[in-house]
């Protein structure tokens, strides 16, 4: 029996994602079925699971990057069926692991590549738009003309976060973006996600292996397995009372988290 899991107790919060009976197959492999979800505006949900449980499948039926065999996915309780799905995406960040940068722009080229084609003629629009996410993801101006393979692994990451939330979107898709970078550079990121988190009450999807990063930066974290949810719960409730044995295996001897 599929059972819908709420991100937020408080009923007049309003949806900003919602799966309902969702089920995906690749001919006769079945890689969710049942899956029904209903996820907050402004919440930060990290998602965690064995290999090949879903959750990247999820995150990517958001934006009409992969199409459910069965079911349907509102987003601000409208069916992406009926939506223009290249207007989706550009209304929906999406983040992914080593940043995947046009390697012919520069870093202002990049970022602004999503708000020229919104903005068309505005130029002043979109160059304010620059100015304004390189200095909130933490990249110096100097850096505006340089190519991807003239910046370190973490500034390539910060112009990704950068171009995906240069559009002002209501939603960020992230799929393991620090997975490819060092660990020192990984808790800096770490850190400046949740600040940008909570200075634009963007609602946030963030695909992890990592079962320490899912307890630090969730408000909530979705534990998959086998396409199936396990457990969605507030970090220290999964600590504290894990519902499966396959959730209490994942936190065993992991610490509490220290929240930003």
């Amino acid at each position: 029996m599929a059972v819908t899991i709420f991100y937020s107790e408080a009923e007049h919060m309003k949806t900003a994602i919602e799966f309902k009976n969702v089920k995906k197959a690749y001919g006769e492999k079945v890689v969710m079925e049942g899956f029904n979800l209903s996820i907050e505006k402004g919440g930060f949900i990290t998602m965690i699971g064995s290999s090949g449980c879903g959750k990247t499948t999820a995150l990517k039926m958001v934006n009409g990057l992969i199409q459910p065999t069965e079911g349907d996915i509102f987003v601000d309780g409208e069916n992406i069926r009926n939506k223009n799905q290249t207007q989706l995406r550009r209304n929906i960040g999406y983040a992914i692991q080593g940043s995947v940068l046009f390697p012919h722009m520069t870093v202002e080229q990049n970022i602004s590549y999503v708000p020229n084609l919104l903005n068309k003629r505005d130029k002043e629009k979109t160059k304010n738009a620059v100015t304004k996410w390189m200095n909130i993801v933490g990249l110096s101006e100097d850096l505006k003309h340089r190519y991807p393979s003239e910046l370190s692994g973490g500034q390539q990451q910060r112009v990704g976060i950068a171009r995906a939330l240069a559009a002002s979107p209501d939603i960020l898709l992230m799929d393991e973006p620090f997975g490819a970078v060092d660990e020192i550079t990984r808790g800096q990121l770490q850190t400046e996600i949740k600040r940008i988190h909570r200075q634009t009450g963007i609602t946030v999807l963030f695909v992890t292996h990592d079962i320490s990063e899912a307890l630090k930066l969730g408000t909530k974290v979705l534990v998959m397995n086998n396409g199936k949810i396990e457990q969605f719960a507030k970090p220290e409730e999964l600590l504290c009372s894990p519902a499966t044995e396959f959730v209490k295996e994942l936190v065993k001897n992991t610490a509490a988290p220290q929240r930003y």
